[in-house]
C-alpha cells in the first residue's frame, strides 16, 4: 500500500520536497543564530559576528573539497543519508545551549550544522542538475526544489512566535518539527527519484569531449566565472540586511512582534512569484527576468533607510516587493549554473563552490555588518544614536551592492548568454 503510494509522488515533486525541511533548517541557523547568541546568552554582537565569521569562512573553504569528494563518489542518496546525523546534532547543539554556553559552544555547533546541510543541498542541487534530461526539466526542477524551500522558510520564520512565547522556546518545538520533517522527505528522495549514473547522462559526454576533468577546469570557463562573480555580489546584498532584520526591526521600527510577520510576507512572496519568474523567463530569457528581479530589489530597499518607529505598513510593502524580487534569485541563478553542468558535467563540485560562494556571502555579511554597527554605536534593545548606523548600513549597504550586480551582469551577458540556450520558448 504505501509502496503504490509512493509510486504515485511525482519525481519533481519527490526530488524537491527535500528542499523544504533543510530550508527549515537553515532559516534559523543564518537568521536567529546571531540574535538567540547576543541577546540570550549575552555574548558581545563583535563575538558573535566574529565567530560567525571564521565558521562560515571554514564552511565556505570546505564547500568545494566536499563537491569534488561527492563527484568522486557520485553516490548521492547515500550521501543524504550520511548528512542526516550531522544535521540533527548539530541542531541539538545550536539551540539547545547551556546557560554557560560561549563562543567555543556556538562555533563547535556552527561546525556541526554546516557540515550536514553543505553535505545535504550540495548533493540535492547536484541530483536536481542530473536526473532532468533538458534544459526546461531543469528549469523546472529547479523552481519546484526552491517553492518547496521557502514552503519551509516560512513555516521556520511563522511557527517561533506561534508556538512559545520566547524565541529560545520556539526554536526547542521547531527542531521537534525538524526532525520528522527531514525524515519523511529524505526517505520519499530516496525511494522515488532514480539514481543517476552521471558517467552516462548528457552533461558527461559534453564533458568528455569539452571540459578538462579536474575542478580546475571549472575556473577555465568564463560563464562559470562569471555567473559565479554575479551571484556573489548579489548574494551579498541579500545577506546583509538577513543578518540584521531582526534588530532593524525591533530597534528601528520598534515593532519587534511583528518580525515573524515580516520575515512570512517576505518569504511568500517570493513563493507565490516562482511561476511568474519562471513564465517571464521562458518568454525574454533568464538573464533579462534576473536584471528586472535586481531593478525591483533597489527600488524596495531604497525606501528603507528613511522609515522610522512605526511605519509597519510601509516596511510591509518593503517585504512584499523584495520577496517578489527574491524569487528570482532563488530560481534562475541555480538554473543557469544547472545549465552549465548539463554541458562540462562536474555536478557536485560545480555546486559545492556555488556553495562556498553562498556561505562567503554569509560570512562576509556577519563579520563585517555586525561589528560596523557596533563601531557604529548600536547596542541591541537601547535605541538612540546607533540606530542611525544601523538603518544605513541595513539599508543603503545592500542598495550599492545590487547596482554592482546589475552593472556586472549588463557587462558579462554577452558571456552568459549560452547558458540561457533553449530557454526562450
Amino acid at each position: 500500500m504505501t509502496r503504490a503510494i509512493l509510486a504515485r509522488v511525482p519525481v519533481n515533486l519527490a526530488y524537491a520536497l527535500l528542499g523544504m525541511p533543510l530550508a527549515f533548517f537553515a532559516l534559523p541557523l543564518y537568521v536567529h543564530v546571531p540574535k538567540l547568541y547576543a541577546d540570550n546568552l549575552g555574548i558581545s554582537l563583535a563575538s558573535v559576528g566574529t565567530v560567525l565569521l571564521g565558521a562560515r569562512l571554514l564552511d565556505a573553504l570546505l564547500d568545494p573539497l566536499i563537491g569534488r569528494w561527492c563527484d568522486q563518489h557520485r553516490l548521492r542518496k547515500q550521501m543524504l543519508l550520511l548528512a542526516l546525523p550531522l544535521l540533527l546534532l548539530g541542531w541539538l547543539v545550536l539551540f539547545l545551549p547551556p546557560a554557560a554556553a560561549g563562543p567555543l559552544w556556538l562555533a563547535g555547533g556552527l561546525v556541526l550544522a554546516y557540515a550536514g546541510y553543505s553535505l545535504a543541498t550540495i548533493n540535492h542541487h547536484a541530483w536536481g542538475a542530473e536526473f532532468p534530461s533538458d534544459d526546461e526539466g531543469r528549469l523546472q526542477a529547479t523552481a519546484w526544489r526552491e517553492g518547496a524551500g521557502l514552503c519551509g522558510i516560512m513555516l521556520a520564520a511563522a511557527l517561533p512566535a506561534v508556538l512559545a512565547p520566547t524565541l529560545p522556546e520556539g526554536l526547542v518545538l521547531l527542531g521537534w518539527l525538524f526532525v520528522p520533517l527531514i525524515l519523511i522527505a529524505t526517505a520519499l528522495i530516496v525511494w522515488r527519484v532514480p539514481s543517476v549514473n552521471v558517467r552516462t547522462t548528457v552533461a558527461d559526454v559534453a564533458s568528455a569531449t569539452t571540459a578538462v576533468p579536474s575542478s580546475r577546469s571549472l575556473w577555465q570557463s568564463r560563464p562559470f566565472v562569471y555567473l559565479l562573480m554575479i551571484y556573489a555580489v548579489n548574494g551579498i546584498a541579500a545577506a546583509v540586511p538577513a543578518t540584521l532584520v531582526l534588530f532593524y526591526v525591533a530597534d528601528v521600527l520598534q515593532a519587534e512582534a511583528w518580525s515573524g510577520v515580516f520575515l512570512l510576507l517576505y518569504f511568500l512572496a517570493g513563493a507565490l512569484a516562482l511561476p511568474f519568474w519562471v513564465g517571464l523567463a521562458n518568454r525574454i530569457g533568464r538573464l533579462s527576468s534576473w536584471l528586472v528581479a535586481m531593478l525591483l530589489a533597489i527600488a524596495s530597499f531604497a525606501v528603507t533607510p528613511w522609515l522610522a518607529a512605526g511605519d509597519v505598513g510601509w516596511f510591509a510593502l518593503v517585504c512584499l516587493a523584495s520577496g517578489i524580487a527574491l524569487g528570482a534569485d532563488l530560481a534562475l541563478p541555480p538554473s543557469l549554473l544547472a545549465e552549465h553542468v548539463a554541458l562540462h558535467g562536474q555536478a557536485a563540485t560545480s555546486y559545492g563552490w556555488w556553495a562556498a560562494v553562498t556561505k562567503f556571502n554569509l560570512a562576509l555579511a556577519a563579520g563585517v555588518a555586525l561589528p560596523l554597527v557596533a563601531a557604529l554605536g548600536y547596542v541591541p534593545g537601547e535605541g538612540g544614536v546607533g540606530t542611525t548606523g544601523l538603518t544605513w548600513v541595513y539599508g543603503g549597504l545592500p542598495l550599492l551592492l545590487k547596482l554592482g550586480a546589475v552593472l556586472l551582469l549588463l557587462y558579462a551577458r554577452p558571456v552568459l548568454a549560452p547558458l540561457e540556450q533553449g530557454a526562450v520558448k
